[in-house]
């Protein structure tokens, strides 16, 4: 059976070239953190989680730095050694960081989704899908114009894509979630 042109897409991405990957990952290492960019990189994925090219959709790259994710020792003179503990690791993905960080850049955007495009050694590249709700292209759209509702106001930063969900472990269903719905804190504050 003959595959779609999405098919052979998807495949490239598996097992892209270096020569491919290399060449992107030095231009995308030289611009900014936060950029806009024309069309998707990878269209199947895109697609697959709810792009459209049409009005009211917009498409950014987000290139974080990896590793650091420990809280940094305080820089004062005269500190209390038992205050030198700098272990707390922030615990959300960094997928969702990449979403919270493009939604930071527009603010009148919701993000609809994202997705990983490619890492090197020094960052990770992510493309997030933002959705302008006030057009009207957008409100008459049936598949996305649940995103105008006021409860979907500020989604990424409260953990409601797809990565926020899956960093806070609301994949997990039944007796493995029971501590984690409505969320950790709000269990916690129950005194169970």
């Amino acid at each position: 059976m003959a595959e779609g042109a999405y098919a052979y897409m998807r495949e490239i991405w598996r097992n892209p070239s270096q020569e491919m990957v290399s060449q992107k990952m030095t231009e995308w290492r030289n611009q900014p953190a936060v950029i806009r960019v024309e069309h998707p990189t990878r269209l199947d994925r895109a697609r697959t989680l709810g792009y459209k090219a049409k009005k009211g959709f917009v498409v950014l790259r987000v290139k974080l730095l990896r590793g650091g994710r420990k809280r940094t020792r305080p820089a004062k003179k005269g500190r209390k050694n038992r205050r030198q503990t700098s272990r707390k690791v922030l615990k959300m993905n960094y997928q969702w960081v990449a979403e919270m960080r493009a939604n930071s850049k527009y603010r009148n955007l919701e993000v609809l989704n994202s997705y990983p495009i490619g890492k090197d050694g020094i960052y990770y590249y992510f493309e997030v899908i933002l959705v302008d709700p006030s057009r009207p292209e957008i409100r008459s759209d049936n598949d996305v114009k649940w995103i105008c509702l006021p409860e979907h106001k500020g989604r990424a930063f409260r953990g409601l894509t797809s990565a926020g969900r899956k960093s806070r472990g609301l994949r997990n269903k039944g007796k493995k979630a029971a501590k984690l719905r409505p969320s950790v804190a709000a269990h916690q504050g129950t005194g169970k």
